[in-house]
């Protein structure tokens, strides 16, 4: 059985690699997409194409995933940069790196936060399906900062409350192209599959209702750095709703940024960080809150940006 994803060649992705690109654009590893290019899965107009091969704006893609409904298995391998920042009974919470899964799934063979925390010998709690234990929150590949896992039942029953009570404070930093008017403002828009590309995500009549916060936090000529907090947990959800005010999060090409100033900025990912997570701790209630500075990588994006301001 497979899953077949047909999409357009973005034109922020002209003259990459097969192998890069696609990573890039599906969220993918690159040792996942060359293998599907080696096996013949990866056809660009029609006809198959190597993983050293270049891609051209405008073609139209199709990738074959096998097997979509196997769960993947946790495999324990350390992971760069995941940082444990609190880790007790009932939960650990993590500040993961951009380019580390969740948890497996179907067509991912990167790393993963939950095989980060077995290589560290860190057992999560058994709820939840087989590939996701203790996961009750997640953040996209492309997207770093801090997750919160379940270590027990108890911890996985609060958790999974207190984000369906909206009792959890999530604080994301964004940096958007342009300049949002109002500077400080509620996106409130359903989200589900786009109607005709379902590899992302859309501002959909009849889709979840999803509601985000933001406040520009500070403006630069070309971009705005905002502070936005959830009302709800779409997937993709802050990078659809901003794309829909034609202010997509920077280096964002799946949902519109302009690669001519993703390039100007070094990112290679959208300009987007969970910075803040807080919840009332499983035990007692008693308020618990992390914090995670911006990693390298965006914060060479601002200081490119001030240095031109």
């Amino acid at each position: 059985m497979s899953d077949v994803r047909a999409l357009p060649v973005p034109e922020g992705l002209e003259g990459m690699r097969v192998d890069a690109g696609l990573a890039r654009l599906l969220g993918l590893s690159r040792t996942v997409v060359a293998s599907l290019a080696e096996s013949g899965a990866v056809l660009v107009d029609g006809s198959p194409v190597g993983k050293s091969d270049r891609l051209a704006a405008g073609s139209w893609l199709e990738v074959s995933l096998t097997d979509p409904q196997r769960p993947a298995a946790v495999r324990a391998e350390p992971v760069t940069g995941l940082r444990v920042l609190h880790d007790d009974a009932d939960l650990v919470v993590v500040d993961k790196p951009v380019g580390v899964a969740a948890h497996p799934s179907p067509g991912w063979t990167g790393p993963t936060v939950l095989g980060g925390l077995a290589a560290a010998g860190i057992q999560v709690a058994d709820s939840g399906a087989a590939e996701r234990h203790g996961v009750v929150h997640r953040l996209d590949v492309g997207t770093s900062g801090l997750m919160a896992v379940a270590k027990s039942q108890r911890g996985y029953a609060a958790l999974k409350r207190a984000f369906r009570d909206r009792t959890v404070a999530k604080h994301y930093r964004a940096l958007v192209q342009g300049h949002p008017d109002p500077t400080r403002g509620t996106i409130d828009a359903p989200i589900d599959r786009h109607p005709a590309h379902d590899w992302r995500f859309a501002v959909v009549a009849g889709g979840k209702p999803s509601v985000t916060h933001y406040e520009v936090i500070e403006a630069f000529p070309a971009a705005s750095l905002c502070d936005v907090t959830l009302e709800t947990g779409r997937t993709h959800q802050i990078r659809v709703h901003f794309a829909a005010l034609r202010h997509p999060c920077c280096g964002d090409l799946t949902y519109g940024a302009d690669p001519a100033l993703a390039k100007r900025l070094g990112l290679d990912r959208q300009w987007l960080h969970a910075a803040r997570l807080g919840f009332p701790h499983p035990v007692d209630d008693h308020w618990v809150e992390f914090t995670s500075p911006d990693p390298d990588d965006l914060r060479r994006a601002l200081d490119v940006l001030a240095a031109q301001a």
